[in-house]
């Protein structure tokens, strides 16, 4: 199982960013999904998940709601994560993460949030 995660960087308060996750190694079309992220200082949270057809998503990082967009294409093998408004707090490790036994989290790709 590989999960290549990239798309991150460093970018202003209020700009946007889009951040990929590339999968093999496992049936991605048949698997549920989600971002996770890790804030300097603190443990691992769930940001979103979506199911294998993409037609559920759950966001789960209230600070976050209304600024989040996951999706995936499955033809692609590849994760999504659209992050709108960004804001410092945003600051962290985001990793893209496969659900389904045995869970696997993927390396990261760092997303810094500063003027």
């Amino acid at each position: 199982v590989q999960l290549q995660a990239s798309g991150g960087g460093l970018v202003q308060p209020g700009g946007s960013l889009r951040l990929s996750c590339v999968a093999s190694g496992f049936p991605f079309n048949a698997t549920w999904m989600d971002w996770g992220r890790q804030a300097p200082g603190k443990g691992l949270e769930r940001v979103a998940a979506i199911s294998p057809t993409g037609e559920i998503v759950h966001y789960h990082k209230e600070s976050m709601k209304g600024r989040l967009t996951i999706s995936r294409d499955n033809a692609k093998n590849t994760l999504y994560l659209q992050i709108d408004s960004l804001k410092s707090d945003d600051t962290a490790v985001y990793y893209c993460r496969k659900l389904s036994v045995p869970a696997t989290t993927g390396q990261g790709t760092q997303v810094t949030v500063s003027s």
